[in-house]
């Protein structure tokens, strides 16, 4: 009725070993980290090109510093964004969440410096918004 198998399963366990490299733990959680903190990055980016400040300017470096250093010495990639007001308050929201990741990310790890500097920005962006909403700016 079936013909049997004749080739060996993919879908087959390794006895033995294994012939691919597996992440650790902390390895994975190294590049999640990097990854969230690479984007709050680019945010952080977006903001600057919008309304420069100092904290703006000084975050971004932290951030460039922490990226570069959970990837072992690799620059994450920058690019110069055309400034829009109108974005403003959307993009303090865009960088409060992705700051709240990278926190949860980092405690995980126990990495205190990228934890830290994630709660910074997450008051930073919220004390931004709610500046907003004071004002009535950035929509």
């Amino acid at each position: 009725m079936y013909e049997p198998i004749r080739t060996k399963s993919i879908h087959s366990t390794m006895a033995g070993g294994t012939d691919f490299p597996h992440r650790t733990r902390e390895e994975e959680l190294d590049i999640q980290l990097a990854g969230h903190l690479a984007a709050l990055l680019a945010v952080t980016d977006e903001l600057r090109a919008t309304a420069p400040s100092q904290d703006l300017d000084d975050a971004a470096e932290r951030l460039a510093e922490q990226v570069t250093r959970l990837r072992e010495g690799r620059p994450p990639a920058r690019s110069a964004v055309a400034a829009d007001p109108a974005r403003l308050a959307t993009l303090h929201r865009r960088a409060h969440a992705l700051g709240g990741r990278a926190l949860v990310v980092a405690a995980s790890r126990a990495d205190t410096a990228a934890a830290i500097l994630a709660a910074e920005r997450m008051d930073a962006h919220a004390a931004a918004q709610a500046s907003q909403k004071l004002t009535g700016v950035g929509g």
